[in-house]
């Protein structure tokens, strides 16, 4: 990793595992330390905010260039040389998360028994930044994690679907980011650095029913750009026929500040109307809401919602 970019990831308070991997403390971890409030994942799919670790193994590599992206872009890579091993990327993203929780030991507010459990994760969120899928050694990565009998997020945007249909074992969850309803506004919103990367994102999308795990389509909703086009999300969304769709209200933080406005970031109530409509278009309803995190779940089953009674 260049000396620049690990610089400016450690003052953005980053534990860089690694020569391409790193960790960062998730703002509703500490609101669950703190105050007891849960991340909208754990009110959706029961996992436990304060043992969630928020890493990446590409931490600064991508495929595209999201407006939206709240990560520094100035040197993105596109491709890791020297990839270390999964065994030393977890463990290394492990203790990276216990030394940054250190310093809520001694608040008053938190309690011991809850910070004593969230130096055990036992939920690995893989996204935080850049392009997970382009660690090839991903699949051996959730095995580690499996071994150690921790539940598996992954989050990608979709334009590397020859990784996908390799991954070997999948996430116990595979998130992919449609952020744009048609090839137009994915170009101008997503930039790609692939040309094709709209036609990768739709084959990943193909690929999805045949996924043997739970799927979620997550839109991201930037207002002034991609909020509405229900009908051309929902073809979308018949394509993949995932277990939940997700619509997720873009936030106004980190490098996003410098290509995007507050006024960018839609209202819950905007994202509601969107998901009733969508929900509509796709025969599904609206299952649930965490109105501070800006987004609404969607699905046609309820009772599948706690990825702990799968």
């Amino acid at each position: 990793m260049d000396d620049g970019i690990r610089a400016i990831l450690e003052r953005q308070h980053y534990h860089v595992v690694g020569r391409h991997s790193g960790v960062k403390l998730c703002h509703w971890l500490g609101e669950k330390l703190l105050r007891g409030r849960p991340c909208y994942k754990e009110l959706f799919y029961g996992i436990q905010s304060h043992r969630c670790l928020q890493m990446s193994p590409a931490v600064n590599n991508c495929t595209q260039t999201c407006l939206f992206c709240w990560r520094y872009q100035g040197l993105l890579e596109t491709s890791i040389p020297e990839e270390d091993s999964p065994e030393d990327i977890l463990n290394g993203a492990i203790e990276g998360q216990r030394k940054l929780i250190t310093g809520y030991k001694g608040d008053p507010r938190t309690e011991p028994g809850m910070w004593a459990e969230a130096l055990e994760p036992n939920m690995v969120a893989c996204s935080l930044s850049g392009e997970p899928t382009m660690y090839s050694r991903l699949g051996e990565f959730f095995a580690a994690c499996h071994r150690k009998g921790m539940t598996t997020f992954l989050v990608t945007n979709g334009t590397n679907p020859e990784a996908l249909e390799k991954l070997d074992p999948l996430p116990r969850q595979l998130y992919v980011t449609v952020a744009a309803p048609n090839e137009e506004i994915y170009r101008k919103l997503c930039v790609p650095l692939r040309k094709d990367g709209w036609q990768r994102l739709n084959r990943t999308l193909e690929l999805l029913p045949s996924l043997a795990t739970r799927t979620v389509i997550r839109h991201t909703l930037v207002e002034g750009w991609n909020v509405g086009w229900e009908k051309e999300y929902a073809r979308l969304d018949s394509v993949a026929d995932p277990l939940f769709i997700e619509p997720k209200g873009y936030v106004f933080v980190g490098y996003s500040r410098e290509r995007m406005h507050n006024s960018n970031m839609p209202s819950q109530d905007r994202i509601m109307e969107f998901s009733v409509k969508l929900a509509a278009e796709t025969g599904r309803q609206v299952l649930a809401e965490q109105r501070p995190s800006r987004v609404t779940l969607i699905g046609a089953d309820r009772t599948k919602m706690n990825i702990r009674g799968e």
